[in-house]
């Protein structure tokens, strides 16, 4: 097995793949940063819960994905990620993009921890812009 050289785009790419293929839930290897990504789509209402389980490796990350309309329509449109470990893309608090007119979430990487577009503006903060969910 190769080494990840992008985690977040691996995990974005994993429930993108999930949702397509119309799979209720998805495994992802685990890490804080995901977990942290996990909590933050769920608080959004993206996907419907979350849990760690233990591998004998690093743990897992159970994703169980929302879908509306008796499972034709998933709650996630799009997913996208913005910043790359080739072209990293940071944003100040004046600056930060709002998806769809404010119907969808940026997600950034601030010294705070991580937050939506809408709190980083309100706690006047910026940081990495990790991806954009719609």
């Amino acid at each position: 097995m190769s080494a990840i050289t992008d985690p977040i785009a691996d995990f974005l790419t994993r429930i993108r793949n999930a949702l397509r293929a119309g799979h209720s839930a998805v495994e992802i290897p685990k890490s804080k940063l995901k977990v942290g990504l996990a909590e933050l789509l769920k608080s959004e209402g993206y996907i419907r819960d979350y849990m760690l389980l233990d591998d004998r490796l690093q743990g897992l990350i159970r994703i169980e994905l929302k879908f509306l309309d008796d499972g034709k329509l998933s709650a996630i449109t799009g997913i996208q990620r913005m910043s790359r470990p080739g072209r990293r893309v940071y944003v100040g608090a004046k600056d930060m993009p709002r998806v769809l007119g404010g119907l969808g979430v940026a997600i950034v990487s601030t010294s705070q921890g991580l937050m939506t577009d809408r709190v980083a503006r309100r706690a006047n903060v910026g940081g990495e812009l990790l991806c954009r969910v719609w």
